[in-house]
């Protein structure tokens, strides 16, 4: 891919201007709960930077172009989906879970269902958190051995050390004050060449000629698809402990609340420039990678002062989703099965644990990555979205709603089998989507769950009545 070494020069500035703002911040960071939780003391504008920092990654920009030139402009439910979301845990979901003072879900849903509840929650929701790291990796290691020459596995090294950089030291205070700079990078870089793209589009109507009726519309797939899409998105999200854990950063309920909200406000928009760069690249250089579409249109298309800028953004959006993912599933990983497991006492030993895991959660991406290379970016998000949400969404609903409403056996088997017909009706093509599936199982074994409970408490009651 050819480019000015200015485009290079202002993109790098730009990745160590937002990196060393992160590591700056990191200075203040001690203590394991520092690490991971920011010392609970966030606020608003530290909340929605974590948020939007993380979520607002590979798949939301280089996936949502990369989408867009097969699809068209309803690439950008992936970003609507993920503003809904947010929006709905700043409305619902916020001030109930901050109350609670607590630091992974899984110790949440313990509290709730008991310790086997949390070791599923541990094992689904790391692993479907691991997956959407994968999303952001991918586009990752291919703009860096795009623009550096290097090989794939020397880029995704490159890959690393930056991620290392973003979120070894400072955890959950590197990803506020990193999501902070990255988003203002890219609201004003990307908006402004989105725009450009879109006079493109419209100045050479034969872009469109051979495409399909509503390639240029947001209802252009079919409504199921939209309803999955959105259905996976939203369920996946709200049971993901990286959105979790910054509500239990948050330094009040209404601060934790007002920052998602904020977040979503980023969050919906983004996907709108990013499809229309990519619908123009598709028309313009259908030989291109559809991965590199985005990239290649800030090269080509931008001055190297607003393009490598933006792509510094896109670089440190990537780099600062894989960072603020692993850091939830470091944080699950360390916290809930290595502490009990090797009987970690002193704080220093916390945050080594913690730190080392969130490495380790890295290095996984990375692997898998570089096995997938040639894969669709927005699988992974949507695979992932299904599978931590799933079995998660309603058992957590209701221990937040109606707690100890239902016996941990049956939160326990709600969640299991619920997973495994989401698996299975993928596994088989079925034609209802794996995330109805498993969510419809989820609600009929917890309905069971409480009428067998109301069952049982209303023979107690009978019985007494009886004897008295």
């Amino acid at each position: 891919m050819d480019f000015s070494l200015a485009h290079l020069v202002i993109m790098a500035m730009t990745i160590g201007f937002v990196l060393a703002g992160g590591l700056y911040a990191a200075r203040s960071v001690h203590s394991a709960e520092g690490f991971s939780l920011g010392g609970r003391s966030a606020g608003i504008p530290m909340i929605a930077g974590s948020i939007a920092g993380t979520c607002i990654g590979g798949g939301a920009t280089i996936g949502t172009a990369q989408l867009a030139s097969s699809v068209g402009l309803s690439a950008v439910w992936f970003t609507i989906g993920v503003g809904s979301s947010l929006l709905i845990m700043g409305l619902i979901y916020a001030r109930p879970l901050r109350y609670t003072g607590l630091e992974t879900i899984s110790q949440y849903l313990v509290e709730n269902y008991g310790k086997g509840a949390g070791r599923f929650t541990s094992f689904a929701t790391s692993l479907g958190i691991l997956f959407s790291a994968v999303a952001s990796t991918l586009p990752g290691i291919g703009i860096l051995a795009a623009l550096t020459g290097c090989s794939y596995w020397l880029s995704a090294g490159i890959l690393l050390l930056l991620i290392v950089l973003y979120a070894f030291f400072g955890g959950m205070k590197t990803a506020s004050v990193g999501g902070i700079l990255k988003m203002l990078i890219l609201f004003v870089t990307l908006f402004a060449l989105g725009y450009a793209a879109w006079q493109g589009i419209m100045e050479t109507p034969s872009i469109l000629e051979d495409k399909p009726a509503g390639f240029f519309s947001i209802w252009g797939i079919s409504t199921g698809a939209i309803l999955n899409n959105l259905a996976s998105v939203i369920v996946g999200m709200i049971c993901t402990q990286t959105y979790i854990q910054a509500i239990f950063s948050a330094a009040t309920p209404r601060t934790a609340a007002v920052g998602l909200i904020l977040a979503a406000m980023a969050a919906i928009p983004i996907g709108v420039p990013c499809a229309m760069m990519g619908i123009y690249m598709q028309a313009a250089h259908p030989e291109l990678p559809a991965m590199l579409a985005l990239p290649a249109y800030l090269l080509h298309h931008a001055s190297p002062l607003v393009g490598g800028m933006a792509l510094g953004g896109i670089v440190l959006g990537v780099i600062g989703s894989i960072a603020g993912l692993s850091l939830g599933v470091g944080t699950m990983v360390a916290r809930d099965i290595l502490e009990p497991l090797l009987q970690v006492r002193s704080d220093k030993n916390k945050l080594t644990l913690m730190r080392l895991s969130v490495v380790g959660a890295i290095l996984a991406a990375i692997v898998i990555a570089m096995a997938n290379r040639d894969s669709q970016i927005l699988f992974w998000n949507y695979l992932s979205m299904a599978l931590r949400g799933c079995g998660i969404f309603i058992p957590l609903t209701l221990a937040i709603f109606k707690p100890k409403a239902l016996s941990p056996e049956w939160a326990l088997a709600s969640m299991i089998l619920s997973l495994g017909a989401a698996i299975g009706a993928g596994l088989l093509h079925t034609e209802v989507s794996p995330i109805f599936v498993g969510l419809g199982v989820s609600l009929l074994v917890v309905l069971l769950g409480l009428a067998s409970r109301y069952i049982r408490d209303h023979r107690s009651l009978w019985r007494v009545q009886e004897k008295s």
